[in-house]
């Protein structure tokens, strides 16, 4: 393989040493109750003791700050408002989330009327407003739940980086494909279960443990290097199903913090899940296509550079779980 691949992707990668989390999208959801009053639930994303500069409004003015219920999450500032009945309606409101165009991230927002009538629909920050229509049947929301997993997979730096490990552990091409089939196969399944409460585990303990499987596999690396093949490097399809049991924990997290349609869970699950399947393929297609592109070039590192990726990923991995673990108390 490649070292200036490994070096480059590294250099990439390591400017995220202070934030391994994903950024999570915004959310906001409009819920009309049977007494025909409007619960409005805005969760706006933030990063450890920062929130991303995000306000949204809509054009009957509702979304004031000092008549809103607030409360904090791990992941997120939740904000609430109760409309009485009697109020505007709905149908052709502008929802704009002011400062959104200046962010990386979207938000999700879910309209649920009272006769279990829901509409979803996802801004962007290419165009950080939407104007309601409700009057017509809206199809399945199937865009945007798979872009809400691309996204997710793509701003998950530490499942990227688990990903990248495998792709430098697993030299066989056809061995690489069962690899990350078999943590496909088993982050889907975690990712269901945890997502259907029929499992629940501490999202904090959750992070902690996949930086912690990451530093295994940072240490496998360096052992590979050195000339020991690990287990990592002998069944790598098992390490890769075990730890994408914990992976898919984390996706399920934070699908939950974003919110899922009541009356279509399961078409929500699978297309979260698709999307995640769809980032993480192109992921692993462009690592390989840079290695395939630069093979060809004559450059020699020295032969200490090539445990350089190992202790990289070592110590930015040991970093997120260090950090992980002091939240949880």
């Amino acid at each position: 393989m490649n070292k200036l691949v490994l070096h480059l992707l590294l250099v990439l990668l390591f400017p995220v040493i202070t934030w391994g989390h994903e950024i999570r999208p915004g959310y906001l959801e409009i819920k009309e109750d049977s007494a025909h009053a409007l619960q409005i639930t805005w969760k706006q994303p933030i990063m450890g003791e920062y929130g991303l500069a995000l306000h949204p409004s809509i054009t009957a003015g509702w979304l004031v700050d000092s008549t809103a219920v607030m409360a904090y999450t791990e992941f997120y500032l939740v904000k609430r408002w109760t409309i009485p009945a009697g109020h505007a309606t709905l149908d052709e409101q502008t929802i704009t989330i002011n400062g959104l165009e200046k962010t990386m991230t979207d938000v999700l927002v879910q309209v649920s009327m009272q006769n279990d009538v829901s509409f979803t629909y996802l801004i962007k920050p290419i165009q950080p407003f939407i104007q309601l229509n409700l009057s017509k049947p809206q199809p399945p929301p199937v865009l945007q739940y798979i872009q809400l997993g691309m996204f997710h997979i793509w701003s998950g730096f530490d499942h990227l980086l688990f990903v990248l490990c495998l792709i430098l552990l697993v030299k066989k091409r056809s061995k690489l494909i069962w690899t990350i089939t078999a943590f496909t196969i088993a982050h889907s399944i975690t990712l269901a279960l945890a997502t259907l409460h029929i499992i629940a585990v501490s999202s904090s303990f959750t992070e902690a443990a996949i930086a912690l499987s990451i530093v295994f596999l940072g240490v496998e690396l360096l052992q590979y290097y050195r000339g020991i093949e690990g287990i990592a490097f002998r069944y790598p399809w098992l390490v890769s199903f075990l730890f994408g049991l914990l992976h898919g924990l984390g996706f399920a997290s934070a699908l939950q913090d974003v919110g899922l349609p009541a009356n279509n869970i399961p078409l929500a699950l699978f297309l979260f899940n698709m999307g995640v399947e769809a980032g993480q393929l192109a992921f692993v297609f462009l690592v390989l296509l840079l290695i395939s592109i630069t093979r060809p070039l004559a450059f020699q590192f020295p032969k200490w550079s090539y445990k350089i990726p190992a202790y990289l990923i070592g110590t930015l991995a040991m970093y997120w779980f260090i950090e992980r673990t002091v939240s949880i108390f």
